[in-house]
């Protein structure tokens, strides 16, 4: 019988261990790209997700104190980003347009952390709408009355204060100091006001939530609605 030397039965094992992996690995199928997973930022910005070679652009105008766009959120957000985004198929562009000091707290927040964070936080004030909304209405005139007084970051400190939002962004580990310095930046107030802008002078977006699918209005508000045209663009009706 005749027997491998030592440095023979290395080599071997050596050869046996890469074919073993190299079978493996092509066993193994390659993992699908998460299209939503990918987050960049317009030179308005705005918050674009998505497959920049998608078929279909996608641009949805949104106030966090409409309760349609929470409605859209709450039914649309998953199979929005499961089938069409992920998929690579739509490309997704979120426009704030703001309607009130509320809004423009709400809509400072979710813009905390890295691009990639915002869906997070976009879609965690959403889901919690009904309670802080309720928290608005219920405000003393006391407090009415401060939100309106000092700098936008003053005033924003307040009514996420007194509403609950500050606690909504503590829950998803945000300091005390970071929604501090998310309400108080200077270029996000700009980008938020001048998005708003854009929507209501230039693309004459007259409520929310507004949807543009590759340029034109699509006159729709609703999920399955807008899902219909979604997948007209993409079928080129």
């Amino acid at each position: 019988m005749s027997r491998l030397r030592p440095t023979s039965r290395r080599i071997a094992v050596a050869v046996a261990a890469t074919a073993a992996l190299a079978l493996f690995a092509a066993a193994t199928p390659a993992q699908p790209v998460r299209w939503s997973a990918k987050v960049e930022t317009s030179p308005i910005g705005a918050y674009i997700v998505g497959n920049p070679n998608a078929k279909v652009r996608l641009v949805e105008y949104f106030s966090y104190t409409c309760s349609h766009c929470a409605e859209f959120a709450k039914a649309g957000t998953v199979p929005l980003r499961t089938l069409y985004i992920d998929k690579g198929l739509v490309l997704f562009e979120y426009r704030n347009l703001v309607r009130d000091p509320v809004d423009m707290t709400a809509a400072l927040l979710a813009r905390c952390g890295a691009p990639a964070a915002f869906a997070g936080n976009h879609d965690a004030i959403f889901a919690a709408q009904p309670v802080w909304l309720g928290k608005v209405a219920k405000a003393t005139e006391v407090q009415r009355k401060s939100w309106y007084q000092g700098s936008l970051g003053d005033r924003a400190r307040r009514i996420a204060a007194d509403t609950g939002l500050t606690a909504i962004m503590q829950k998803r580990g945000y300091t005390t100091a970071q929604i501090g310095t998310c309400l108080d930046s200077e270029v996000a107030q700009a980008e938020i006001a001048g998005m708003t802008n854009i929507g209501q002078n230039a693309d004459r977006v007259a409520g929310t939530p507004t949807f543009f699918i590759n340029g034109r209005n699509a006159a729709v508000v609703q999920w399955t609605a807008l899902k219909t045209k979604l997948d007209a663009a993409l079928k080129g009706s």
